[in-house]
């Protein structure tokens, strides 16, 4: 089932949040960075107040493709848009998936891989 928030806005149950989907939105870099950013807030954060090295309508799109995988919230205030992050359903879904990415994303170039000596 998929809840409405709005005309556009859709996102998925907790229980219907996919692992590819949520694999697909934390692939990309920018979107990696909206959620690093997002999980460091408390509370939600609107759209415009998000620092970002894209266009506008780029980071609408990324906020989209979160939103849609299940991995942010959005809610409407007046002609705002707030977006926080669904750790508690992520969490709940694939326990840890969320602090392992996140922890990968901060571990840096050259860091050892599995099966790798340091």
């Amino acid at each position: 089932m998929v809840g409405v928030m709005g005309p556009e806005l859709t996102f998925p149950d907790r229980d219907d949040i996919r692992l590819v989907e949520v694999l697909h939105a934390l692939a990309d870099p920018v979107r990696l960075q909206l959620v690093r950013l997002l999980d460091e807030t408390d509370g939600a954060v609107a759209c415009g107040q998000i620092p970002l090295p894209v266009s506008k309508p780029t980071a609408s799109h990324h906020l989209k493709v979160l939103r849609e995988a299940g991995v942010v919230w959005a809610r409407e205030v007046g002609t705002r848009r707030y977006y926080s992050l669904r750790r508690d359903d992520l969490e709940a879904r694939f326990p840890g998936l969320l602090d392992s990415v996140l922890a990968a994303g901060t571990a840096g170039e050259g860091a050892p891989t599995a099966g790798t000596r340091s």
